[in-house]
């Protein structure tokens, strides 16, 4: 079977134009093919190549033969000397070219050339899906569907198929072949099997997109969407920001009389969206957040990353919402854990908080209940803070002179001083081991409380996470970096020997 030169060129704009390669990606799988006709012909052993002229369409097939100074292949290498018989002025590295008589396609040659061909046109057009999509994650996409498949809906995006899986599918909405759908394109992978188009609907920035879609002034950036959050099917919420001070953010995402909040909503199935002022001071953001809730107060515990928020007793079912889900949403709103409290469970807990204080204050310092609940009043949270605090915090306090704060701090010590030596001997009596005792940044307390808990070595300790610890030393004030410094510290003995001198090693296998 013989191919026209013209013929050919033809051949390779035709496919490139349908499947939206280059001419040139065409034009190389061809030569591929014919190249591999030509070793089925010729001898798999020879260095066969074809070559296509790209203005003429015409084929060269010629036999490659390497220049060398010594033969090891004598199918594709030649000697120097036998080399300068043909060719005068060729060199080491060279090479000997043998133009073959043009291949008359028989047809398994021609088969194997088309498969060859369509081979390379397809990873060719896989890796143009990829590069193309790739660069298009995060972004909405139209396409028709094509099947349904135990839930999971197959795509077509026109030059390439999208995979909606079952889980990133609203809950309960119905999805029918021919019908035009909307998506996030969420990942791009280049597999095995060809470039693989991951599709979204409950990805928060599904809806985010769906809103740049809707209100202009967020295409325009006039408005930013600082976060957003989704239960899909249910509820979400989105923070928004304007970066122009006469134009408010929340009345332009809901629209005239809610037509462009509910252009988004019919989009997302009827799932209902808060629209929220985001704010850079976190107290406000969260109270916002929590919306439609009221907030009484707001306490922000920055190191731990969490807030702690006090509601009417009115208000807690509906901060905490239906399954947890306001609270939740507001959570991933803001980044920040939240806690939701009382002001009934608020003050009991501050009172017992107060009681406890109180009376730990009249037996560590020996004082009447006046003075331990003044201490307590004034913002003193422990023994430690009373004994070495400066003394002019004290001195402060409405009837507290020199003397009185050099009392109270040194019965502060004294106290401190019995109670570790108390907490030494109880480690001690409990078995807690030498090394996990000289580990920096454990107190005796903190060594007595693991002892009982029948922590008591170095590997005991280590084989904690940072939390456990944190949980069990709950009374102790410790951050969950110092837990994990010190773990880590107690884990260091483990990685010793991986740097035993060499040397040391062999005097071991020896003895």
């Amino acid at each position: 079977m013989m191919i026209h030169s013209q013929e050919l060129l033809h051949i390779a704009d035709t496919v490139a134009r349908e499947k939206g390669i280059e001419r040139e990606e065409v034009i190389v799988a061809m030569e591929m093919a014919i190249q591999k006709a030509g070793r089925t012909k010729y001898g798999y052993e020879h260095d066969i190549r074809a070559h296509i002229d790209r203005s003429s369409g015409e084929i060269d097939l010629s036999r490659y033969r390497e220049v060398v100074e010594t033969v090891e292949d004598e199918m594709t290498q030649l000697m120097l000397d036998d080399a300068r018989k043909i060719k005068a002025n060729v060199e080491i590295g060279e090479f000997i070219i043998d133009a073959l008589p043009p291949i008359d396609f028989g047809r398994v040659a021609a088969q194997t050339a088309r498969q060859v061909i369509i081979q390379k046109v397809r990873e060719a057009e896989r890796e143009r899906q990829f590069k193309e999509y790739k660069n298009r994650q995060g972004e909405l996409i139209n396409g028709l569907v094509k099947r349904v498949e135990f839930g999971n809906v197959f795509v077509d995006l026109g030059r390439a198929e999208g995979l909606l899986r079952r889980e990133e599918t609203i809950p309960r909405e119905t999805i029918k072949v021919g019908d035009r759908i909307r998506a996030l394109i969420m990942d791009v992978r280049n597999e095995a099997h060809g470039s693989q188009i991951f599709l979204s609907r409950t990805h928060p920035q599904f809806m985010v997109e769906l809103f740049k879609g809707e209100v202009p002034e967020i295409y325009d950036g006039v408005i930013e969407i600082k976060s957003a959050a989704r239960d899909p099917g249910s509820r979400a919420k989105i923070a928004v920001y304007s970066h122009d001070s006469s134009l408010d953010p929340v009345g332009a995402c809901v629209g005239m009389r809610g037509s462009r909040v509910q252009a988004v909503v019919g989009e997302m199935q009827g799932e209902k969206i808060d629209i929220i002022l985001w704010s850079s001071d976190i107290a406000t953001f969260t109270v916002n957040a929590l919306a439609p809730a009221e907030v009484s107060r707001v306490v922000v515990e920055e190191e731990e990353n969490r807030i702690q928020v006090i509601v009417p007793d009115d208000q807690q079912s509906l901060a905490i919402g239906r399954r947890g889900q306001n609270v939740r949403l507001a959570a991933q709103l803001t980044g920040w854990q939240i806690d939701i409290s009382t002001e009934t469970s608020d003050s009991e807990r501050r009172t017992n908080q107060m009681e406890s204080l109180v009376a730990l204050f009249t037996k560590a310092l020996d004082v009447d209940e006046v003075i331990a609940r003044l201490l307590a009043t004034e913002g003193f949270s422990s023994v430690e803070e009373i004994a070495y605090v400066e003394q002019d915090e004290l001195t402060s306090i409405e009837g507290f002179d020199e003397d009185v704060a050099s009392e109270l701090q040194k019965r502060a010590r004294d106290f401190l001083d019995e109670q570790e030596k108390t907490d030494t001997e109880h480690y001690k009596d409990l078995g807690v081991s030498e090394e996990l005792a000289a580990l920096e940044g454990l107190t005796p307390k903190m060594l007595s409380i693991l002892g009982e808990n029948n922590i008591k070595t170095l590997d005991d300790f280590a084989d904690l996470a940072g939390d456990e610890a944190i949980e069990l030393l709950v009374d102790c004030d410790l951050t969950l970096d110092e837990a994990n410094g010190m773990i880590m510290s107690a884990r260091a003995h483990w990685f010793e020997d991986d740097h035993k001198p060499i040397t040391d090693e062999v005097q071991e296998i020896e003895e």
